[in-house]
């Protein structure tokens, strides 16, 4: 049988894999990062100076320092993002669904920015292979606390900051 696709190539209805990388020249354009909380096991390149993986069930870890965040895509960024948004100290990286629950909560309400980036990102599996087909939806980076509002308005990442 033939498996459905949905929005983009590598999405389905069916999740194949809830990991799925930032694309390297986004980290580039951020500095550097004190903290991963969910990071692949394996993985490429460095994120940030410390790395939780699933192993290390980073949701109920402390989190200290500059955060980047690239949640797992599923229901469970609701929390989270409720995390960092707690935290107050780094960028995450999401889809641009403004409307659900979970922005409004997080973003909305929280956030200091966030830039809605042009057109559709290209993740990379956890081997670091680029994904042959886009995103399939608008990404955005979110922005917690002053420094990261002008490390994102700063960068070179092609988009539109809103200041919150």
């Amino acid at each position: 049988m033939k498996q459905k696709r949905s929005m983009g190539g590598h999405q389905s209805t069916k999740m194949i894999s809830d990991e799925w990388l930032t694309p390297p020249e986004i980290l580039q354009e951020l500095g550097e990062f004190d903290l991963d909380p969910c990071s692949p096991i394996k993985r490429p390149w460095p994120t940030a100076k410390n790395h939780y993986t699933v192993l290390d069930d980073g949701l109920n870890k402390p989190w200290a320092g500059r955060v980047w965040l690239n949640p797992p895509y599923s229901r469970e960024a609701f929390k989270w993002m409720t995390k960092l948004s707690e935290h107050g100290n780094g960028l995450a990286l999401l889809f641009a669904r403004t409307e659900t629950k979970m922005f409004f909560e997080t973003v909305w309400e929280k956030a200091d920015a966030v830039k809605f980036i042009k057109g559709r990102l290209y993740f990379h599996r956890v081997d670091g292979v680029r994904a042959r087909a886009n995103a399939g939806a608008p990404s955005c980076l979110i922005a917690y606390g002053i420094k990261n509002v002008k490390i994102l308005s700063q960068s070179n990442i092609p988009g539109k900051i809103v200041y919150l």
